[in-house]
């Protein structure tokens, strides 16, 4: 990939201390590691940054948004174990490096988010990069992407009051998804899984707190 190399180069041991703090979480898949290792998370960033690029922690990246903590990222990846044959629906794009992991892990990313000017710059991170077998949308993402449905992995990076069943609707026999799931200051990660008509919401361990999902199916824009 045509990265910055003196760039790339001076974050060769941030980095190499972030895969040793996402092994701590429990991560143990060494395939997964590798794709942290391999993915500079700095070049997703706002330049000014970029010194705690490699910091176990959410990351401000402007319009009320934030970077998730890779750490959560890795387990996200590590719980929902998208697979070469599937396509997965990620919602919040935000700085497109989650995006990217995906891409390298699954056959097809389709990607939402809801402020144009992230959507632009993850856009032309992962041009960049060369990631080619993603499609990016500004939109709505509590309605999914209908077009390209049914998915067999869902990547919700937003919390939202209850699941959206208009995401439900889009997720494939066999398919998973991940998302936060309470009111705006805590949520719990609940893995939703479809088996024929069946659906199973199934909440994990431990609070997390995300930035609000906003739409149609989840919380108002400036509401409580």
């Amino acid at each position: 990939m045509p990265l910055d190399v003196p760039a790339d180069n001076q974050f060769i041991g941030p980095r190499r201390a972030l895969i040793e703090a996402i092994r701590e979480k429990g991560i143990a898949d060494l395939g997964l590691l590798r794709h942290f290792d391999e993915v500079s998370r700095h070049l997703f960033l706002p330049e000014g940054v970029w010194p705690r690029a490699y910091d176990d922690a959410p990351i401000p990246i402007g319009f009320g948004q934030t970077a998730s903590q890779p750490s959560l990222q890795a387990w996200y990846l590590d719980v929902l174990r998208p697979s070469s044959r599937d396509k997965v629906l990620e919602l919040g794009t935000g700085s497109g490096f989650l995006t990217a992991l995906l891409a390298r892990m699954a056959d097809r990313v389709y990607s939402v988010e809801r402020v144009r000017e992230l959507s632009q710059r993850a856009r032309a991170t992962l041009d960049r990069l060369e990631v080619r077998n993603v499609a990016l949308m500004v939109g709505d993402g509590t309605i999914g992407w209908r077009k390209y449905a049914p998915y067999d992995v869902i990547v919700v990076s937003a919390a939202s009051p209850a699941v959206p069943q208009a995401l439900i609707d889009q997720l494939s026999d066999g398919g998973r998804m991940l998302i936060p799931v309470g009111d705006r200051e805590a949520q719990t990660l609940t893995l939703v899984r479809r088996e024929g008509f069946a659906v199973t919401q199934e909440p994990l361990e431990g609070q997390v707190r995300f930035v609000p999902l906003l739409g149609r199916f989840a919380f108002e824009e400036g509401g409580a």
